[in-house]
């Protein structure tokens, strides 16, 4: 534990943009070529990183352990492979980002996450592979391949970290592993499991694999709609009283309970042609905007609605939110069993009967809560960046019990 913290500020920039993707696109490089051998050329630099003293939390050592290669890239076609799959994958490239950011002498604001150039002082170890884009965009086999990209990649991902002296020290139970989409990591995890994942939801994962009391679920994919700035729509200001757009398919059920109800909008949609600025105007005129359990017990809808200040109503009986141990969220959030949701009338009935004054309670906690699950570069104070360094702060006092535990026969581990 150390006994000192780092001062950094941040980066001054005219262009953040510009920046932000130019940072991407060499990050997506080096990784690329670092992680898994397609350049042998160029210098050697160890880079690791680490989580100092912030008001609230003691001064917590978060390492990234990299040696990079620096290979002739070509930046043009990685910034189109970036472009294209912006949407999706920018919010991973926040953790990392911060990190590199944080031994910039100017850099602006608060810094919770600070690479060290030791591993040995570092309490956790951050692996910066961008698992759902590697998912997107490599998991077709292409012939004559005989497997995909990705599980290629997969492979000497794990290849490379159990090679690794911090890996043998630990096992890699201080090593903390990012994978959003659930089908990212199908490969790798089951054989990095001692690892802290980062995840934004359970979901298509065996609980010995992660789980609640190992891993850190967060929001990991930056608001679709836009956020409500000056927000002064009140109670009597949204007409809609129930709000739902997307896939109706598995929700068939509710949707023909609700369907014929004049104050509901219970209706297909898709980010297609308008579609996300439909979502967005009728978000924010409704109170109350459904969350339903899709392909995984979690879903973004969540999150534009806290966006649009619109009460969500969840429903979803295995869901785990984010930060939800420091986070109260039925302050903000409205909570519904499957099976009730399911009885005719049971969720009108249930959100007819919250007054004014508790609405007008929820909506004010969502625009205080909002800034928790907003990306930015550089992080500040309390946003989705910092929020998810923290969540791996109040992680480090059982990685180092684990670790204690596995110490305590190690010199008894010897070849006989």
């Amino acid at each position: 534990m150390a006994d000192r913290s780092i001062h950094v500020l941040g980066l001054r920039c005219r262009k953040p943009l510009f920046l932000f993707f130019g940072f991407v696109a060499l990050l997506f490089a080096f990784s690329w070529f670092y992680f898994f051998g397609f350049a042998a050329a160029g210098r050697t630099i160890v880079g690791r990183s680490v989580l100092p003293s912030s008001r609230s939390f003691p001064s917590w050592k978060v390492p990234v352990v990299r040696r990079w290669s620096w290979p002739a890239i070509k930046t043009g076609s990685t910034r189109g492979a970036i472009r294209k799959s912006a949407a999706e994958a920018q919010h991973r490239y926040w953790l990392t980002l911060d990190l590199l950011s944080s031994r910039f002498g100017d850099r602006r604001g608060p810094c919770i996450a600070v690479r060290v150039m030791d591993s040995r002082e570092a309490d956790v170890v951050f692996v910066p592979f961008f698992s759902s884009l590697s998912y997107n965009r490599h998991s077709k086999v292409t012939p004559p391949m005989k497997e995909s990209t990705n599980k290629m990649l997969q492979n000497k991902l794990v290849q490379f970290l159990v090679s690794q002296e911090e890996w043998k020290r630990s096992g890699g139970r201080d090593h903390v592993v990012m994978a959003h989409h659930p089908n990212s990591m199908l490969d790798a995890r089951m054989k990095l499991w001692p690892c802290v994942f980062i995840l934004s939801d359970f979901g298509r994962y065996p609980p010995t694999i992660a789980n609640v009391e190992k891993d850190i679920i967060a929001h990991l994919q930056a608001y679709v709609v836009r956020t409500f700035e000056n927000d002064s729509s009140g109670f009597d200001d949204r007409r809609t009283l129930l709000y739902f757009q997307g896939a109706i398919y598995r929700k068939d059920e509710l949707y023909y309970l609700l369907r014929e109800e004049k104050d509901v909008h219970f209706s297909f949609g898709s980010i297609q042609a308008n579609g996300i600025k439909d979502s967005t105007r009728g978000m924010r005129s409704s109170k109350f905007c459904l969350n339903i359990a899709g392909d995984t017990p979690s879903s973004n809808r969540l999150f534009d609605a806290i966006a649009s200040h619109c009460v969500p109503v969840i429903i979803s009986d295995d869901i785990e939110l984010p930060y939800e141990d420091i986070l109260d969220y039925s302050k903000f959030c409205v909570f519904v069993r499957t099976s009730d949701a399911l009885k005719k009338n049971f969720l009108l009935k249930l959100i007819r009967g919250i007054s004014k004054e508790e609405w007008t309670r929820m909506w004010e906690r969502l625009k205080e809560v909002e800034g928790y699950f907003e990306f930015g570069y550089p992080s500040q104070k309390n946003d989705a960046v910092q929020m998810i360094w923290q969540a791996v702060a109040r992680k480090v006092p059982e990685i180092k019990l684990k670790l204690h535990r596995h110490k305590r026969f190690s010199r008894f581990d010897v070849d006989r």
